[in-house]
């Protein structure tokens, strides 16, 4: 199953070590983490935002995060999250990807919760994806 994890930067830990669990699972991950550009200007605290925003890279992982949410077969959130994570999940929740999402306190969202089925324990999402997936692989083990 091909998974996009919206997420904030300030989750970044929980993002590759789900990302780590989803694949060992043999799920396809898009992970924008992974695709970020490795600017040495970031480590060293020179990192203009609103300038790469603008540049070519900035475009370019403006697409790859769209695309990423609205071609997989599904979103999962982890939160508390930002805006730009959000609106990742409006494009998928709109382009009809499911998603599903790991709740956390903080969480700042309001009427929009509606488009994410919400689970407390990432143990619970793993599991949801897998019987999904097996669920697939047998109903199409069963059409043949």
């Amino acid at each position: 199953m091909k998974l996009y994890i919206a997420s904030s930067w300030k989750n970044q830990h929980a993002v590759e070590m789900l990302t780590d669990i989803l694949r060992a699972n043999g799920h396809e991950v898009v992970s924008f983490v992974e695709a970020a550009a490795k600017d040495s200007d970031r480590k060293d605290g020179s990192f203009d935002f609103e300038k790469w925003i603008h540049s070519d890279d900035g475009r370019d992982r403006f697409s790859y995060d769209t695309n990423g949410a609205t071609t997989s077969d599904m979103v999962i959130y982890i939160g508390p999250s930002g805006t730009d994570a959000w609106a990742e999940v409006g494009a998928a929740w709109s382009a009809l990807v499911p998603v599903v999402g790991l709740w956390a306190k903080g969480e700042q969202s309001g009427l929009m919760r509606y488009m994410v089925q919400w689970y407390n324990d990432y143990r619970e999402i793993v599991q949801f994806v897998n019987e999904i997936e097996n669920a697939k692989e047998t109903a199409y083990a069963t059409a043949k």
